[in-house]
C-alpha cells in the first residue's frame, strides 16, 4: 500500500513562505494519470481542499482563498508534488494533508475527500502575525 508522506511544514511569520512536499512511500508508485491533492484542516474547521494537480498534464486547481499565493509543482521525475505557500497570513495555519489516487474525469481532478484513496499523516503549518 502506497501512502504519501508530507514534509516541509513549520512555523513562519506572516508574509513569509514555505514549501511543502508530498512523496509516495512504499512500493513504486506511478503518479501518471492520477490526481494529487492538498487539503487543510484549520483550527476548529473542517478539512478542505486547497489545491489539486492532474499529474498527466499538470492541470491545477486552487481554492479561491489561495489563488495567486499558493503554487503546485512537480519534480522532474514526477515522484514529488510541491505546494509553495507564498505571502502567508495566519488564516493559512493548519494541518496540511497530501492525498493521492484522486478521481479524474475529463482530465480534471475532483476535490472531495472521498475522491482520494491514499492520505498522509499531515504536516503542520503555523503562521504568526
Amino acid at each position: 500500500l502506497v501512502r504519501p508522506v508530507e514534509s516541509g511544514g513549520g512555523s513562519v511569520q506572516a508574509g513569509g513562505s514555505l514549501r511543502l512536499a508530498c512523496a509516495g512511500s512504499g512500493s513504486a508508485y506511478d503518479w501518471n494519470y492520477s490526481c494529487v491533492g492538498w487539503f487543510r484542516r484549520g483550527p476548529g474547521a473542517e478539512r478542505e481542499a486547497i489545491a489539486t494537480i492532474y499529474i498527466n498534464d499538470g492541470h491545477t486547481y486552487y481554492t479561491d482563498s489561495v489563488k495567486g499565493r499558493f503554487r503546485l509543482s512537480l519534480d522532474n521525475s514526477k515522484t514529488t508534488v510541491f505546494l509553495l505557500l507564498h505571502a502567508v497570513d495566519p488564516e493559512v495555519t493548519g494541518l496540511y494533508y497530501c492525498a493521492i489516487d484522486g478521481v479524474v474525469v475529463g482530465g480534471r481532478c475532483y476535490t472531495g475527500e472521498d475522491d482520494f484513496s491514499g492520505w498522509g499523516q499531515g504536516t503542520q503549518v503555523a503562521v504568526s502575525p
